[in-house]
């Protein structure tokens, strides 16, 4: 289980569908649209059904069923002026832009949008992209050792004064971007999101990023990853956020759930899925230990390209979010998900299935703030035990004491002892949490990063 922290309301992201296709490689019908009219409208219903954040994909090349692209940043600041809370996060790729550039334009960005921009560093899968553009293709470890010097140009830019930096990728000699990105409680800049999944990928998010975006796993795959990237972080004095990827088909009945799921899979475009199987199996491979990206991903799972099935997000609003809570318990602190028909589905689940989440996770809470107080009094036993019995002091023959003239009495007021200690709250336990782990039948291992739409 993650260490323990203040307990905060979970947090709700959604992929932009700022490229053709849809969410899912599939022929099936899906109501969304890559137009700017279309994401603006969703952008403002999003807002307004409890989504926190919303991703902006990156994509250069036509492929994999994405005919046509919108560019990351650009679309990220039209849908930041075109609401008021909704903060969105643009995914850049580290080696085509230059970290000081970007941060120029994440903080104008932030003062555009009342404090609202984000990024998401990618460190990169698709090979035929850097090639197209006469770029360097790294190994895989090279690659994340630039995207860590990425994100220390972009926080030295963006916090020093003036920022100096010397690295194998980058150099900055006495650069005074100005004006800095706003002050906004909570953060000491905007916000830094990476995904990943390799051991290069959790140690890297350790050492710098704010939040590490997990491609789409069950519980115990989850469990495994908050516990080494916050392992990671602790040992540099941090905290780092998790964000999990997950494809949330909600419906009145489980059976049409997976019905809608089973159709998806079964009207997958076979070549296009087949093509980005081929073009990522190296990635899957590029590490010793066979971390890397989409490494065990089945055919099915591509279907959706960041493995969204795997967090089984699928059934009833009860059903969902029942799992979305146990996932909160288990050390996610967000929620990135996907959509078959966007604008419908968005407004279903701020109404079925988020209140649903947040009176479980008021009721988890609540239980557990009861339980602290007799968990810390069993562990005060267990160290009283551990220590042994007091026994009364031997007997010694007495000593005799010559005696002293009497001393002036105390001024000091004397002193009284404390009265007991009260814990704050409920004295009453609460209802227990439904949210129960379910079983997961699927396989145990996952694959890698997030932002890139193939």
């Amino acid at each position: 289980m993650p260490e323990n922290r203040e307990r905060e309301p979970l947090k709700f992201a959604y992929w932009v569908p700022n490229v053709s296709g849809g969410l899912v490689v599939s022929n099936i019908e899906q109501r969304t649209d890559w137009s700017y009219d279309y994401n603006r409208e969703l952008a403002v219903l999003a807002e307004r059904n409890g989504f926190d954040y919303a991703l902006t994909q990156v994509r250069y090349l036509a492929g994999y069923g994405a005919a046509y692209q919108q560019e990351s940043t650009a679309f990220s600041l039209a849908l930041l002026l075109a609401t008021r809370r909704l903060k969105v996060i643009a995914a850049v790729h580290p080696g085509l832009w230059h970290p000081a550039v970007l941060a120029k334009l994440v903080a104008t960005a932030d003062h555009l949008s009342g404090g609202r921009a984000a990024v998401n560093v990618v460190s990169g899968w698709f090979k035929g992209e850097f090639t197209a553009l006469g770029e360097p293709w790294l190994e895989h470890d090279e690659r994340y050792r630039r995207a860590e010097e990425f994100i220390r140009v972009l926080r030295a830019s963006w916090t020093e004064e003036p920022a100096e930096f010397a690295g194998d990728f980058y150099r900055l000699r006495g650069y005074d971007l100005r004006p800095k990105p706003p002050a906004v409680p909570g953060r000491a800049h905007p916000e830094v999101f990476q995904g990943g999944n390799s051991t290069a990928a959790r140690a890297m998010a350790g050492r710098v990023s704010d939040w590490y975006f997990s491609n789409g796993k069950d519980f115990e795959g989850v469990t495994e990853q908050v516990e080494e990237v916050g392992a990671a972080a602790r040992a540099h004095g941090r905290r780092v956020r998790f964000g999990l990827n997950g494809f949330l088909i909600a419906r009145d009945t489980e059976a049409e759930a997976r019905e809608t799921l089973r159709e998806i899979v079964a009207k997958a475009d076979v070549e296009a899925v087949r093509g980005f199987r081929d073009a990522v199996r190296q990635a899957g491979a590029a590490t010793g230990d066979r971390k890397g990206m989409w490494a065990d991903s089945t055919f099915d799972d591509l279907v959706q390209y960041n493995d969204g099935f795997r967090s089984r997000l699928i059934g009833t609003p009860e059903q969902v979010a029942h799992r979305i809570v146990e996932y909160r318990r288990r050390g996610v602190d967000l929620l990135l998900l996907g959509f078959l028909h966007y604008h419908e589905e968005v407004a279903h689940f701020g109404r079925t299935v988020l209140p649903i989440v947040r009176e479980l996770e008021a009721s988890l809470d609540a239980s557990a703030a009861v339980a602290e107080p007799t968990a810390a009094v069993a562990r005060a036993a267990a160290v009283a035990q551990a220590a042994g019995p007091i026994t009364e002091p031997a007997a010694t023959e007495p000593v005799t004491v010559e005696p002293i003239a009497a001393a002036e009495p105390s001024a000091a007021e004397p002193t009284t002892a404390a009265g007991p200690t009260t814990a704050a709250g409920p004295t009453t336990a609460a209802e227990p949490s439904a949210a129960q782990p379910a079983a997961d039948p699927e396989p145990k291992t996952d694959p890698e990063p997030i932002g890139a739409r193939p």
